[in-house]
């Protein structure tokens, strides 16, 4: 459990999203420093879409509650929401100090997004299963999302490039060739590493 006086020492040093392995309710009573921002999506594609705080991903909507409930320092914030097919969700936020405030999130989807007519089926095992994915490097969930029985992914045939990507886990890439109504598995367990080996699209995807 986080020390209180660990706490306070170091507020200084926060950068804009932080994680305090606090209780509830104490954050709830004490914190008078950080404001607290939560996410509400009313549907499964809102709740499975990833969030992006200041440029940085900090994980997917449903997630961020509990022992992963977004602290940020008072001020004005970049909050952006993406999903594979969606127009992004971009809203700029003021946090003011021990509130807590709730963005809605209700996500567009872009006009003439279609699977393809022919396909290859991908699937990905991935831990943690919350890191974010990347096909020729644009952002298509989150791993959850595309392991498990029942969980693949419809890509069109041929060469793709593959980015799995988490903060404070070394980024994991691999390129698979797919033929047409072949099915592929990528398998990987993110090793730990800095943030500062995070890659780009993790701090600031375009």
């Amino acid at each position: 459990m986080c020390k209180r006086l660990g706490f306070l020492s170091a507020v200084a040093l926060l950068a804009s999203v932080h994680f305090f392995c606090m209780t509830p309710d104490l954050i709830a009573q004490d914190n008078k420093v950080l404001g607290e921002v939560r996410f509400q999506g009313d549907t499964s594609m809102d709740r499975d879409s990833g969030v992006w705080v200041d440029g940085n991903y900090v994980g997917y909507v449903k997630e961020l509650k509990g022992g992963k409930k977004v602290l940020l320092i008072p001020g004005k914030h970049e909050i952006a929401v993406r999903q594979a097919g969606y127009a992004d969700l971009v809203k700029q936020i003021v946090v003011e100090p021990g509130q807590l405030q709730t963005v809605q999130v209700s996500m567009k989807m872009l006009p003439g997004e279609r699977t393809p007519d022919i396909t290859a089926t991908l699937k990905l095992t991935v831990r943690p299963k919350r890191a974010a994915v990347f096909l020729d490097n644009r952002y298509i969930g989150h791993a959850s999302e595309m392991g498990g029985s029942f969980h693949t992914l419809l890509v069109s045939p041929g060469k793709h490039h593959i980015r799995i990507a988490l903060p404070g886990y070394r980024t994991f890439e691999t390129d698979v060739n797919l033929l047409a109504g072949q099915k592929s598995e990528v398998k990987t367990e993110l090793m730990k590493g800095s943030i500062e080996q995070a890659t780009t699209e993790i701090k600031k995807p375009e």
